[in-house]
């Protein structure tokens, strides 16, 4: 992975904030994607914007990009970071049933963007399950995981596959 060590715990086992105060200001991006399994029934009201609670897809669109925003006060020892840019793609799998999020987070900064993403794609997740649970009330976040990273000190990363992470 590139470390021998766990970033946030001290010398002495202690959770700590990392100091990133001595590293470059880059253009850090990060992609990050998740689904909600639920019925088809939900899928379909979604699709049809019949829910009673309004546009699933838009709203929780907004709420991740919301979310995004708020990751230090969520994330214990998370810097707070000047988000450059934020989007959320929210779409449906009726195959699946599903839906499907996916969402892109940038920042000129010392540190990376990859919780903000990460956090985006929950935030939204939970906010269909809000919207959905009167006719689905088992709906589930699944597969949340970081697509890509560019910029900082590792450069740019790609999730390798799931044949390439077994081999490894």
């Amino acid at each position: 992975m590139g470390t021998d060590r766990l970033t946030h715990i001290d010398e002495s086992g202690r959770a700590r904030m990392v100091d990133v105060s001595e590293k470059a200001v880059t253009q850090r991006t990060a992609r990050a994607a998740g689904r909600v399994l639920c019925t088809a029934e939900a899928v379909r009201l979604i699709a049809s914007n019949a829910t009673a609670k309004g546009n699933v897809i838009e709203t929780a669109r907004l709420a991740g990009i919301m979310g995004a925003k708020r990751t230090p006060d969520l994330i214990p020892l998370c810097h707070p970071l000047p988000l450059a840019h934020i989007d959320v793609e929210v779409s449906l799998d009726e195959e699946a049933p599903a839906v499907l999020i996916e969402a892109t987070t940038r920042v000129e900064a010392t540190t990376g963007v990859e919780m903000e993403a990460l956090t985006a794609v929950v935030v939204a997740g939970l906010t269909v399950i809000d919207m959905v649970k009167s006719v689905d009330r088992w709906a589930v976040i699944t597969d949340v995981r970081l697509l890509s990273k560019e910029g900082g000190r590792s450069g740019n990363l790609r999730r390798p596959s799931e044949d390439q992470r077994s081999q490894s």
